[in-house]
């Protein structure tokens, strides 16, 4: 068996294996001592490791956006079983949140499992250089999951090792956790390869790089507001450009519908028929107005809001990011063609198109009828894109060098090139570019993994998200704080196990 259907077997396997919570003792699952013994043994681990993020109750369903839904480019039904999603839409998210729940189980479990390989990956008998890959890759995830924590929920345990099931660590400062990131990546980068042949999906050195660079520039917005870190991130991003290692997919569309393509720098990896579905295409971004031949429909998960999409930009990225013509059946199997804002339609928006074709395997569709519509599908989630690498670098340089400079020009002009828009105009002051990078990040990353929402958190962008919020989105109550909504609550089964933890402001 090739090393490829192995990560596929273990995804298969431990799918099934059930949440784990902060509290839960690791050891529970993997005994090091008599485990970790061969490199076989170590990869083992490691596959182990990015499969914690792949089920529902992770990152293989829509809930893990769920505190997201305070962008603007994600709302959702104003009734159904839509609650989770709806209470972060109207900035009022509780602790009792069962959709939060797979944005802070997931990244534990996954931590856990980390510190379990970097806690026994020096005894294992294999070379020193397995040993670091291995290890990398551990230090890798539980950085990128930290990083996921601190942006969602603020203070939070730093754990670095595996701890008794009755253990209550104690939250720490988002700062502390921010240095254990760096930290974490720093050694990865000295430690990963640039590539591992023949095997998709595993994170490289120019991943850690892309992820220091994002994180860098992240932690020059709030909370911590260090300005200084804006010339590190883009020295991160430039380092991942001058690699060489990626290039634009020429047709935008064409990144949804293929995976592991020239531009994917970090994603995880999804296989139906290994049980690992991809469920946060195909069926959750298809209105419920719509029903296949076959009778499956659409879930109505998710959309972008009225005015978002109107202030897209018009061009070819917006053709194909956006979904605005509803389908709908008719007696006879034929199918009606409506406006997204036809009296006809249950939400009276638009939808996303880019999501819905998946890996081939989620709407099948042509311009007039629908065959099926599938909840679970084999397309790879991409967190690091290249485009995320050009517009971090952009940013990033022109805010530590006081203006934009012509390699910043460049970098966010390939990404407008691409989209099919005109070069960005000159002589913008440092100020103007920012945003005007912030601007183009909302649409080429419209809907993906919270890219929007993280952007308006650092930025503080809520009061001017709302200012222009159309009057038919779901309502934000009039008693809500905005400056307390953006971190989320600490999920209260867990506030409940530690009398010394005080709940975020606010909740």
């Amino acid at each position: 068996m090739n090393t490829r259907s192995s990560i596929l077997v273990l995804l298969s396997i431990a799918v099934v294996t059930g949440c784990q919570k902060l509290n839960e003792n690791p050891k529970g699952n993997l005994t090091p001592s008599q485990y970790y013994k061969s490199q076989a043994d170590l990869d083992a681990a490691v596959a182990a490791i990015y499969t914690e993020l792949t089920p529902d109750f992770s990152f293989g369903y829509t809930s893990q956006m769920t505190s997201c839904f305070g962008a603007d480019d994600l709302t959702t039904d104003p009734g159904l079983n839509k609650q989770p999603f709806r209470e972060y839409d109207e900035l009022n998210g509780t602790a009792t949140n069962s959709g939060m729940l797979a944005e802070w189980q997931g990244p534990w479990a996954t931590i856990y499992q980390a510190n379990n390989v970097l806690a026994v990956y020096q005894n294992v008998s294999t070379t020193d250089q397995l040993k670091q890959q291995s290890a990398g890759q551990a230090l890798f995830l539980r950085a990128f999951c930290y990083y996921y924590l601190v942006r969602t929920f603020g203070a939070i345990p730093i754990v670095t090792g595996p701890i008794d099931a009755t253990a209550r660590p104690p939250r720490d400062s988002v700062a502390n956790v921010y240095a254990l990131i760096v930290s974490d990546l720093q050694v990865a980068i000295a430690w990963l390869p640039t590539s591992f042949p023949g095997q998709p999906g595993k994170a490289t050195q120019n991943a850690a790089r892309a992820l220091l660079a994002d994180v860098y520039l992240t932690m020059t917005g709030w909370p911590l507001n260090q300005p200084s870190y804006n010339a590190l991130a883009a020295a991160e991003a430039d380092s991942v450009i001058n690699a060489a290692q990626y290039s634009l997919v020429p047709d935008y569309g064409t990144v949804f519908t293929t995976n592991n393509n020239s531009e994917a720098v970090f994603g995880l990896q999804f296989n139906v028929a290994g049980g690992v579905p991809n469920r946060t295409l195909g069926s959750s971004c298809v209105p419920l107005d719509e029903v296949a031949v076959n009778g499956s429909s659409g879930w109505d998960d998710y959309y972008p809001e009225i005015n978002f999409y109107l202030n897209r930009p018009l061009c070819k990225r917006s053709n194909e990011t956006f979904y605005d013509t509803i389908k709908l059946i008719q007696p006879d199997k034929s199918y009606q063609l409506v406006p997204w804002n036809s009296t006809l339609t249950h939400a009276g928006h638009p939808y996303y198109k880019k999501f819905r074709a998946a890996a081939g395997d989620g709407v099948i569709e042509t311009a007039t009828s629908i065959a099926s519509i599938n909840p679970s599908t084999n397309k790879t989630k991409d967190f690091i894109r290249y485009p995320m690498v050009l517009l971090d670098f952009a940013e990033a340089s022109d805010m530590a060098g006081g203006s934009p400079s012509a390699a910043a020009y460049a970098a966010i002009n390939l990404v407008r090139a691409r989209a099919g828009e005109p070069n960005l105009v000159t002589g913008l002051s440092q100020t103007a570019f920012r945003d005007s990078v912030v601007a183009e990040r909302a649409y080429e990353f419209a809907g993906e993994n919270g890219v929007r929402w993280y952007d308006i958190v650092r930025l503080q962008l809520l009061p001017q998200i709302l200012a222009v919020r159309s009057p038919l989105e779901n309502p934000v109550p009039s008693n809500v704080d905005i400056n307390t909504r953006y971190i989320s609550p600490i999920p209260q089964t867990d506030m409940l196990k530690d009398p010394n933890w005080a709940q975020n402001p606010g909740y």
